[in-house]
């Protein structure tokens, strides 16, 4: 059998890495691993990753260490590494790594271009400022359920630079239908993007499932932030009255899940205890 091989991917915000990834994940003959450094346990894409493909192994950051040195043979380890992260830093070991970059067309020479073995074509966003490194704020929203018009007003309001200049979100929200959304923004590209995840309805209570959003920018007002999402949040008695409503009356499904497709900007047919009390932590 062969050896385990990782690649590390980087590059701009919104460059598309984790696109990149992902066409890489659905090969099922290999064993096959992911990991995202920097964020610990609230990275949207360390979740959505293991949301969309069960059958990866995603590798939380405080067991690289030990995961890395246990892999079996042949296993393939994706390793994205966010703007924030300093290339210079890493190391994975004895581990082979190939090193990818995933570019936008309009940037020709980058520390990226330096660092990678292999530079890939990705999406045709506006290059970053080179002396300028971006804000990351990003928070879980783990038991929080969202109203679905309240949430298209507060992801509307964000992209339109209402609490400053935003580059890119990313985010996973719960739906007072039991169904949880994968949310994409990119500057520069159209539109924000509303996509199904392939979970389990959750009826019952507040969802025990990751959830959270991560915003690059400048200039975020991070409080006011923090605030209006919550403000877009449903109170218990309002979770558990939508929640029996389709326990009782399984019917209500498809109809809402149309009515709720249209309430966040999608057709009907789209594809597919540690909650914080206050907006102060959730701005923390």
């Amino acid at each position: 059998m062969s050896a385990s091989s990782l690649i590390a991917v980087s590059g701009p915000s919104g460059s598309g890495k984790t696109t990149w990834i992902s066409q890489h994940l659905r090969d099922q003959t290999r064993p096959l691993f992911y990991l995202y450094p920097g964020l610990g346990n609230i990275s949207v894409d360390l979740a959505k990753v293991g949301y969309r493909f069960p059958w990866v192994q995603v590798i939380p950051e405080q067991e690289a260490q030990s995961a890395l040195s246990t892999l079996p043979e042949g296993a393939v380890v994706y390793v994205e590494l966010g703007f924030h992260m300093d290339l210079s830093s890493l190391y994975f070991g004895n581990i082979p790594c190939h090193r990818v970059a995933v570019s936008p067309p309009s940037l020709e020479d980058s520390e990226w271009h330096t660092w990678a073995d292999e530079v890939v074509p990705g999406c045709a966003i506006d290059a970053p400022d080179a002396a300028k490194l971006p804000e990351l704020w990003c928070t879980p929203l783990m038991g929080r359920v969202f109203d679905p018009p309240s949430l298209d007003d507060v992801l509307v309001e964000l992209t339109g630079g209402a609490y400053g200049q935003v580059h890119r979100v990313k985010g996973i929200f719960e739906l007072p239908d039991g169904r949880a959304f994968n949310v994409d923004f990119v500057q520069g590209l159209p539109g924000i993007e509303y996509t199904e995840l392939a979970l389990p309805r959750w009826l019952d209570g507040r969802p025990r499932r990751f959830s959270g959003i991560e915003v690059v920018g400048g200039n975020l007002n991070q409080e006011i932030m923090a605030q209006t999402l919550l403000d877009g949040c449903l109170s218990d008695e309002a979770i558990a009255h939508y929640q029996a409503q389709y326990r009782a009356y399984p019917d209500l499904d498809s109809e809402a899940g149309g009515e709720i497709n249209s309430e966040l900007g999608n057709e009907p047919g789209s594809e597919p205890d540690s909650e914080p009390d206050s907006a102060k932590e959730l701005f923390a």
